[in-house]
């Protein structure tokens, strides 16, 4: 059995604070979430992060994807935004690949 690497492990984390925190932050809105369907996708986006983080570090290559997709869609969003946080989240986005997808994450997630 591989042994968890460190990279994955603090990126694991790091989304599952992330959605915790956003859960967390966006809690008062959850009351009107019949009357503003985006806050289901707020709570969505949240959830998703959460459950990739958990079954990333439990070796599920398809966790690793799923956060991938989780960082890129929120570089999208930031174009957006302002350029400080299109830089953050693209810097993030790097961070994310070059963590979940080294050569010991590759055999971590290869794992049967």
């Amino acid at each position: 059995m591989n042994k968890r690497p460190l990279s994955v492990t603090l990126i694991s984390w790091l989304f599952i604070a992330a959605g915790v925190v956003g859960i967390v932050y966006h809690a008062g809105e959850l009351k009107e979430i019949t009357m503003r369907p985006e806050v289901m996708g707020i709570l969505a986006v949240r959830l998703l992060a959460i459950v990739g983080g958990l079954f990333s570090l439990n070796g599920a290559n398809w966790a690793r994807w799923l956060l991938l997709a989780w960082i890129i869609l929120h570089v999208i969003i930031s174009i957006f935004h302002t350029t400080a946080e299109l830089a953050m989240h693209t810097i993030l986005m790097i961070v994310v690949i070059l963590a979940l997808f080294h050569p010991k994450a590759n055999a971590y997630f290869r794992r049967s």
